[in-house]
This record gives structure tokens, C-alpha cells and sequence, in this order.
């Protein structure tokens, strides 16, 4: 037996089959103009309507006849009440659709709730849906400390940090405008700054757990102002970026000793911030699972089906 999970993200369509244990994911990046910071969510949701047919056949085509006994979907961004973004109608609309069709449960997560799944499943660390830990979500829109306790086969997401306005990969976007990169730039920017060894940063100020990146913002675009080449604006920007998470994440641990601490969400997948914490206990997502993905809202419909062996890939 198997479930489906789809996740229709600002950015990525996503469809994902697992047995719990296994499976396949399937994204694709929306469009975005070239010099373009994003789409409006009329035309997100549009695209993904667009989109999930392909995503369709390219999956099943590796599972002719699969055998599907649930199905789950990303309704919104947060489990919190008022969170709410229209492109998750998408992926939730035709999720309801198939079950009702196939006669199957349907299972409505929240698209936090799919990274930290993700996050942990990919990194072979499931144990840690059962017990309480820290968790960073990092990507395009959100940048926040986590504190994750486990909620029946789900989990809860408390909010304990992070921003008090633009998120991480908002500031890696604009600084890849900035420098002319497509977006989203957070591969392009982080393979740039390796162009470079400058070891100058500029130190964000943390207030317990939260801070402001709209300052950094002003400051990235002086010090390119100021003469600084592309790989040196993007190894500065990204080393004042990173610098403020890990001193946060570091404040968090004094507040919640031996907790471990899970990286989820795009900007996990930057490079200097994984070997900054080399030889630590931090937990990461394989990369392309640090992405908006559909396979962590898969798993939790196989949690959430009591389908044996939801664990560990």
C-alpha cells in the first residue's frame, strides 16, 4: 500500500508516492521573469494547476498500478489558525478530488509541518518525530526557531525565533537581484561566494531569539555600492546572514539544553551554513529535501495511516 502527498508551495509544484519508508518526489520550480522577485498568487496558483498533471504522469510512470490507500496535501503554510495562502488550494483541491474518487482518506498538514517530516526522514533521524527538539525553517518566506513536540503522528510547531520581518531566503534573493542572478538565487549565490575569501560580515543584532534582516539588507547594498565585487557581496551577505543563525541557534541551546537542532527549508541546503556545523549535532535534509518537496507531506499521511514501517528511508 501506498499514499500520495502534494504540495503546491509559492514557488514549487510537488507531488510526491511513499510506502512510508521509500518513494519518489517529483517538483518543479514555477516560472518567474527574469529580474523578478516572485509571482502573485493568482499566477502561482494558476501555474501549479498547469503543472500537476505532468508531475502526475512523470510519477506514476515509475508506479503503474500503485496501489494507493490515502492521500495528503499541504493546505496551508503554518498549523496555526489564520494561516492561509491561496496557491496550497492547488495541490489540496486535487488531493481531496483523487481521494474522493479512489474512496481513500485525505489528510490536510500544514507546509511546516511537511519540511520537518522531510527534513528528518531524508536525514534518517525519525525517531526525533517522537521527541522533542529544536527546528530552524529557513527558506524563501519563512525564517523561524522552532520548538517541535510530537502531536499524535504529527507534530506541533511552536514558534520561539527567528525574524521580525524579512526571512533569510527574501534577503538571498534580493542580494541575487542585486547581482543579477535569476531567482531564486540561493544556489547561485551560494556557488558565488565561494569565488571569494573575504572574511567580512556584518554582525546582525539578536534580541534573546529574534532579530531584523531589513537592516542587513541596506547594508549588503552599501558595501556592493561601495565597490565590491559580485562573489564578495554574495560571501558577505551570506556569512551575515548565517553568522546571525548560528549565534541564535546557539542562544536556543543554552535555553534547551540536549535538544538536538534539525536545518529545514532551501536555505538548509547552503553550503558554508552545513560545514559551519560540521562536527556538531545538528540534523540537515539532504538537500533536495531541503527544497519545497512533497515527500515530507507523504510521510506524515503514512504516519497518520498507521502504515507499518513510517520510519527511516
Amino acid at each position: 500500500m501506498m499514499v500520495l502527498g502534494f504540495d503546491t508551495s509559492n514557488y514549487t509544484t510537488s507531488v510526491a508516492i511513499s510506502d512510508g519508508v521509500g518513494g519518489k518526489n517529483c517538483s518543479r520550480l514555477l516560472d518567474v521573469r527574469p529580474g523578478e522577485l516572485g509571482l502573485r498568487q493568482s499566477d502561482a496558483l494558476f501555474a501549479h494547476v498547469k503543472r500537476l498533471p505532468e508531475l502526475a504522469r512523470t510519477l506514476f510512470a515509475e508506479y503503474p498500478g500503485a496501489e494507493i490507500s490515502a492521500i495528503g496535501a499541504s493546505t496551508r503554510p503554518r498549523a496555526v489558525e489564520g494561516s492561509y495562502m491561496p496557491c496550497f488550494l492547488a495541490g489540496q483541491s486535487t488531493a481531496e478530488t483523487m481521494a474522493a474518487a479512489l474512496g481513500v482518506p485525505f489528510h490536510a498538514v500544514s507546509h511546516q509541518q511537511g519540511h520537518v517530516a522531510a527534513a528528518l526522514w531524508s536525514a534518517g533521524r525519525m525517531e526525533l518525530m517522537d521527541t522533542p527538539h529544536l527546528a530552524w525553517h529557513l527558506s524563501g518566506g519563512t525564517t523561524e526557531l522552532l520548538l517541535i513536540t510530537p502531536e499524535g503522528k504529527n507534530v506541533r510547531a511552536e514558534k520561539l525565533g527567528g525574524t521580525s520581518d524579512i526571512s533569510a531566503g527574501q534577503l538571498i534573493d534580493r542580494t541575487g537581484k542585486l547581482l543579477g542572478l535569476q531567482f531564486p538565487a540561493g544556489k547561485a549565490l551560494d556557488a558565488l561566494s565561494r569565488e571569494s575569501d573575504a572574511a567580512e560580515d556584518f554582525r546582525v543584532k539578536v534580541n534573546g531569539l529574534t532579530f531584523s534582516f531589513s537592516g542587513l539588507q541596506n547594508k549588503v547594498e552599501g558595501y556592493h555600492a561601495a565597490g565590491h565585487g559580485a562573489a564578495e557581496t554574495a560571501r558577505y551577505a551570506l556569512r551575515s546572514v548565517l553568522g546571525c543563525i548560528l549565534r541564535t541557534t546557539e542562544a536556543a541551546r543554552k535555553e534547551y539544553p540536549g535538544m538536538p537542532v534539525v536545518f529545514s527549508g532551501g536555505v538548509a541546503s547552503n553550503a558554508m551554513l552545513r560545514e559551519a556545523c560540521a562536527g556538531t549535532d545538528a540534523v540537515f535534509a539532504q538537500p533536495q529535501f531541503s527544497t519545497d518537496n512533497a515527500m515530507g507531506v507523504a510521510i506524515l499521511t503514512a504516519r497518520l495511516e498507521g502504515l507499518d514501517g513510517a520510519s527511516n528511508p
